[in-house]
C-alpha cells in the first residue's frame, strides 16, 4: 500500500494547477538515488553487518539486522510525524526546508569526497560505548537508534524531496513506511556480499568517493532545481 500511496504523492501533483508544470513526478529518480546513495555508503550500520557476519555468521548478522530494520522504521515514522508538524506550523515557508536539506546533502558530499578514516573503527567503538554484545536484536536496534546518519537523512529526504509536493500526514507516512526498504536492504547487501564490497572499497577508496561524492551534489542540484 505504501508503494501505491508513496508514487501518488508526486503523480497526484501533476494534475493539480498549483503543481502543473512543475516536474514533480522527475522528483522519484533524484528521491530513490539519494536513498541509495545514502545507504550503500559504508556507515556504522553497513560496517557492523559485514563485521558480525564475518566474526559470527550470517544467522547471528541476520538477528542484528532485523534490529536494524526496526530502529531504521521506528526513526522513519517519527521522522514523519515531525516533517508533518514542521509543515503544519511552517507551511509558507517549507521551500526553505528544501535549502536545508540541501545544504546537508552538500556537507554529506564534501564529507564522503574527504573522508580517510577506516570506517570498521566505527563499529567498534559503537560496540564499546554501548557495551552490548553485537549480533543480537537489541544492538542492531540501538545502533540505529543513535545513528546521527540515519535520523538527518530520513529528515532531509522528507522535507527536501516530500514535503514541497504533499504536506499530509497520510502521505508522508507512507513515505516513511518505505524508507527502511532503502537503508536495511543496502544493510544486507553488505551482509553477504561485504568482504567483496569492502575489498573493492578499500582498493579503490578514492575513486568510489569522488564517484558517491558526485553522486550526492547532482541530488542536492535537482533539488533546489524543482
Amino acid at each position: 500500500m505504501s508503494w501505491f500511496l508513496f508514487l501518488d504523492c508526486f503523480s497526484s501533483d501533476l494534475f493539480s494547477p498549483q503543481f502543473k508544470g512543475n516536474g514533480s513526478m522527475a522528483s522519484i529518480l533524484p528521491f530513490l538515488y539519494y536513498s541509495f546513495v545514502a545507504g550503500i555508503t559504508p556507515g556504522p550500520a553497513n560496517i557492523c553487518s559485514l563485521s558480525t557476519a564475518i566474526r559470527k555468521g550470517r544467522k547471528a548478522a541476520l538477528l542484528q539486522w532485523r534490529g536494524l530494520f526496526l530502529g531504521y522504521m521506528t526513526i522513519s515514522v517519527a521522522s514523519s510525524f515531525i516533517t508533518w508538524l514542521i509543515g503544519t506550523a511552517f507551511q509558507k515557508y517549507v521551500r526553505l526546508f528544501t535549502f536545508v536539506g540541501a545544504a546537508y546533502i552538500l556537507y554529506l558530499a564534501f564529507h564522503v569526497l574527504t573522508d580517510q578514516e577506516d570506517p570498521t573503527k566505527e563499529c567498534v567503538k559503537t560496540t564499546n560505548q554501548k557495551s552490548l554484545q553485537d549480533g543480537t536484536f537489541l544492538f542492531g536496534f540501538l545502533l540505529q537508534l543513535t545513528n546521527v546518519k540515519i535520523i538527518i537523512f530520513c529528515l532531509s529526504a522528507l522535507t527536501g524531496y516530500i514535503l514541497p509536493y504533499r504536506s499530509d500526514l497520510l502521505s508522508l507516512l507512507a513515505v516513511g513506511f518505505l524508507l527502511p526498504f532503502t537503508g536495511p536492504i543496502c544493510n544486507l547487501v553488505w551482509l553477504f556480499s561485504g568482504v567483496k564490497l569492502s575489498r573493492f572499497y578499500t582498493g579503490h577508496r578514492k575513486i568510489v568517493n569522488a564517484i558517491m561524492a558526485f553522486s550526492l551534489f547532482l541530488c542536492a542540484v535537482s533539488m533546489l532545481l524543482e
